[in-house]
Formats: structure tokens, sequence, C-alpha cells
């Protein structure tokens, strides 16, 4: 399975965190199972070999193009065959400023590209598939993308939003709602909406992303730091807390979750 990772270029780095592209072949008649959780990043992927089949029902993958909003719990896939895939990981507001629509209405779903832009997606598909590496997509997806953002970029909508991500990332989603609102000089209803509106999920389930995410950051860097005291660094109330996280988030309790998975904050690294 060969991963790559590569960053944006100015100014696309202002809204976007990273490229990256993945390479396996299943063999034949083997699937793997793959679960996906939320890490508080919308994405635009390209599956340009087999596409993955979602166990969810409620979860689709439809379209070979997607663009991949805030979760609010875990999902399955299954891969097999040639998996290729190519994926822009978008800053928490970074999506609103690509896309014509609220972020929001993306919350919790896959919606294909097809709907969300005037291009001719296949077109763009086909020069990402026709590109022999992961430099020359990268190349691709940079001119769709500045393309994007002439449309869309709202310069005084995103300060804001990004002051606000700014408090929540140094906090480590340990900060309360009444906090980031005033820090805005909006109301509290007012900060939700316009929250909701560019980083596509409520305050208060974005808050709880970061802190799960944040979890994964600290064992990480940590990895015999008893649960205990993972919970309280990471601002839970109590082991319980954390535990009730984790099962709606990842579908496991942290003790399951450390011993089939690897720590990693795909948010924070």
């Amino acid at each position: 399975m060969n991963y790559h990772f590569g960053k944006p270029s100015y100014p696309l780095s202002l809204f976007v965190k990273q490229y990256w592209a993945i390479d396996n072949c299943m063999p034949n008649d083997q699937e793997h199972i793959q679960r996906i959780i939320p890490n508080g990043l919308m994405e635009l992927m390209f599956y340009l070999g087999n596409r993955p089949r979602s166990l969810n029902d409620n979860k689709p993958i439809p379209e070979d193009s997607i663009l991949s909003g805030q979760q609010k719990a875990f999902y399955d896939i299954a891969v097999s065959g040639e998996l290729s895939m190519f994926s822009i990981s978008f800053k928490p507001f970074g999506a609103k400023m690509f896309f014509d629509i609220p972020s929001n209405e993306c919350f919790d779903q896959n919606l294909p590209l097809k709907y969300l832009v005037p291009v001719s997606v296949s077109e763009l598909e086909s020069d990402l598939y026709e590109s022999a590496s992961f430099e020359g997509k990268i190349v691709v997806a940079e001119s769709f993308l500045l393309n994007q953002l002439r449309k869309n970029y709202d310069e005084y909508g995103m300060n804001r939003i990004s002051h606000s991500i700014g408090i929540i990332n140094q906090a480590k989603g340990v900060v309360s709602i009444d906090e980031l609102s005033s820090g805005s000089c909006l109301s509290r209803k007012q900060y939700e909406r316009t929250f909701s509106t560019y980083i596509g999920s409520s305050p208060k389930q974005f808050l709880r992303t970061i802190r799960f995410q944040n979890t994964l950051l600290e064992k990480h860097r940590n990895k015999n730091i008893p649960l205990t005291e993972l919970a309280y660094h990471c601002g839970y109330f109590d082991q319980s807390h954390m535990i009730n996280d984790y099962k709606q988030i990842s579908g496991l309790t942290p003790s399951q979750y450390f011993a089939e998975c690897e720590p990693c904050s795909d948010y924070f690294m």
C-alpha cells in the first residue's frame, strides 16, 4: 500500500491542509474493511480505480468524485481490487471557499462533485487519471481549485471563522461556545449559524470531534499514558465521559481502539 502526501502552494495553503493519495491492489476475491472516523476536516476525494463500497446504507459513495462533509460518527467501507485515490483535505473552514453552498449541507454526507461545480467533472477525473505522478495530479487539482477560489472567495467571513478555529486549535477543543461567539462579536445563535455554514457542523459537534482527535495526538506522543490521565488531560469530565465519546465516534472503547488502531490524528498531524 503506497501513500503520498503533499502540501498546497500559496494562496491555496490558506484553505487546503494537504493533498494525499493511496495506491493499493487487493488479491482477487479479497476485501479489506476500513473504518472511517470523524477527523474535523472536509475532503474532496477522487476514486481513480475501483470505488470502495460503503457498508453503511445511510452513507453511500455514489460517484467516483465526492465531497465528504463533516462526519457525525464512524462508518465502514469495503475495499477490493485496485484502489487508486487522490484526496484534497481542506482546513476546517476551507471547503466553503471553493463551493457555493453552505458547508452544513454536506454534513454527514458524501456529495457527488458534479452537483457542486459547473465544470465537467469527467474531464477533471480524466486529467487526474492520466497524470502519471502524484505531483502531476497536484498540478491538475490546484488548477481546478484556483478557478473555484476566484468564484467563491469571501475574505470577511473566512477571517472571522479562521480566528475562531485558531482558538479551538489552541485549546484542543476544550473551550465554551459562549467564549467563541463572544470572540467573534456575534450572539450565540448567530455564531452557531455562521459556524455551521462555514465549518459544516454545529460548534458542539466540532468541538467534540477535535477533543477526540486530541486524544489520538496525545496517545501518539505518549503510548504509555493511562486512560484516566488521558481523559483528564484532554478535557473530559472523567474516563467514562471519554469512553462514551469514543463509542459514539469510533464504535470502540478507548482500550479497544488503541489495541486495534495506531493512534494518529488526521487533524493535528
